[in-house]
């Protein structure tokens, strides 16, 4: 004979089913108590083999939405974990515990008031100059909007008639200056503007590059930026490039930002020299200029930002390029830093009411170098964020100086290592790094890198382009 079921196993049973399971029990159980006693050990047969049926899928559905969770909270939590990467060990340990502490996991966090960080651009987020790779693309595919007279005023606008530093004699070392070779490129360019067919002339790109002209232009155009860069202070360098922008609208400077991203990431990493050609000496005479080629963006900062969002820290970019240029690397998702369009702040010039950019600095905002990154970040982050102050700064050169060193709620400052002179300016922030490294209320941290191979070290120093020595100083 059967045994009658325990009933108080079958309420367990029925307490920790859910849904369908507990219909199947109580199925079960009436049809024990209908059924004859021939028939019963039949019925339970098939009843049980439903009920295991349901419990197994009842576990596996439990099983399949746990191991969804689990897998959804894993990668919540390794988004909001830093990749070591190769960065410096102290470095890391002190950005990992900064998040920690200052993150949207934090008791103390406030998301009225979200914590924020603030980085240059050029050879910091990315190694090398975009703004300069920029410069460099737009010379090489003739990418101005100017007339002979827009481009000439452009060239000259608030450059001293000062000679150039003695680094940037002509061949025949004799002095230069904005007056002689300023001369020489509007010649240059006239005949560019009157041939080319990307602007009055009907000779196709290739076939103006093969021109003297051509060569010269090409050749002292970047040499001018090179010998503004080593004569002038900043404040009237930094901006002096982005005057030949004039003519163009926002939308087409990035279109031309995007395009010479795109050929800088492929150029290889190397030193390059251009030479003007010696039968067009001018009034400059024939001149040489060295600069750097290719550009590389640095996948841990690329996961640095997205850590730091995902915790609830708020990225900014700072640059002293032109706004125009950075935007499009800073924010297309195809470069892989995914800032947001209005957290980038850098240069910017005055537009008329067509939104044609003019060579005119625009004084409504502060230039972004030195004391203007300062006054920027007070500002125009600051304000959005109750107006305190940025948890990190990351910086390398003179230009960041400023902004590293004038926040006293400042938790960390991050110099990435290009061996600047250590007697000044970001060079004494790079030495107070050294002196303080390991101990524990150290506020800035070194970090090396290979300019040949465009990649970050693991560890403080630096191998400077065409070099095999890695240094930690001058």
């Amino acid at each position: 004979m059967a045994r009658k079921p325990d009933l108080i196993a079958m309420k367990r049973v029925f307490q920790n089913q859910r849904g369908f399971l507990c219909h199947f029990f109580a199925h079960y159980y009436f049809l024990w108590r209908i059924v004859s006693m021939r028939t019963k050990g039949i019925v339970l047969l098939c009843s049980l083999a439903l009920l295991l049926g349901a419990c197994q899928a009842g576990n596996n559905k439990t099983t399949t939405e746990s191991s969804s969770a689990k897998t959804e909270t894993t990668d919540k939590d390794k988004a909001k974990t830093l990749d070591k990467g190769v960065w410096e060990d102290k470095l890391y340990a002190r950005l990992t515990k900064l998040i920690k502490e200052n993150g949207n996991t934090s008791s103390s966090y406030d998301k009225n008031k979200k914590p924020y960080a603030v980085f240059d651009w050029d050879n910091t987020t990315v190694i090398n100059d975009i703004g300069e790779a920029t410069f460099t693309y737009q010379i090489e595919n003739l990418a101005f909007k100017m007339t002979p007279e827009e481009f000439d005023q452009a060239v000259r606008t608030n450059i001293p008639s000062d000679d150039f530093v003695e680094d940037f004699h002509n061949k025949d070392g004799e002095p230069v200056n904005i007056d002689k070779i300023a001369a020489d490129l509007l010649s240059d360019y006239t005949a560019i503007y009157n041939s080319y067919k990307g602007m009055q002339g009907d000779k196709s790109l290739e076939e103006v590059k093969k021109t003297d002209e051509y060569q010269d232009f090409a050749a002292k155009l970047r040499y001018l930026y090179e010998a503004i860069g080593d004569t002038f202070s900043s404040d009237i360098s930094y901006p002096w490039v982005t005057y030949l922008y004039a003519g163009m609208t926002s939308e087409e400077v990035q279109a031309l930002s995007e395009k010479s991203i795109d050929q800088a990431l492929q150029d290889k990493l190397t030193s390059e020299t251009w030479e003007s050609p010696e039968g067009l000496k001018g009034e400059s005479g024939q001149i040489t200029v060295t600069f750097k080629r290719g550009v590389r963006s640095v996948k841990e900062m690329q996961n640095l930002y997205k850590t730091l969002m995902a915790n609830g820290i708020d990225v900014y970019i700072c640059s002293a390029s032109y706004i125009d240029v950075i935007i499009p690397y800073a924010s297309n998702s195809k470069y892989g830093y995914n800032i947001p369009k209005e957290n980038v702040t850098a240069m910017r010039l005055k537009k008329d009411d067509k939104g044609v950019i003019q060579p005119e600095y625009d004084t409504n905002y502060a230039q972004t170098q030195g004391e203007g990154k300062t006054e920027t970040i007070k500002k125009l982050i600051a304000v959005n964020h109750d107006n305190q102050e940025p948890i990190l700064i990351a910086g390398d050169s003179n230009g960041d100086y400023a902004m590293l060193k004038d926040f006293p709620k400042l938790q960390m400052g991050i110099i990435f290592n290009l061996l600047r002179d250590p007697s000044k300016g970001i060079g004494l922030l790079q030495t107070k790094a050294i002196e303080t490294y390991g101990q524990e209320d150290a506020l800035y941290y070194l970090q090396g890198r290979d300019e040949n191979k465009g990649v970050l070290l693991n560890g403080r120093e630096t191998i400077k382009l065409d070099s095999k020595e890695a240094q930690l100083s001058r």
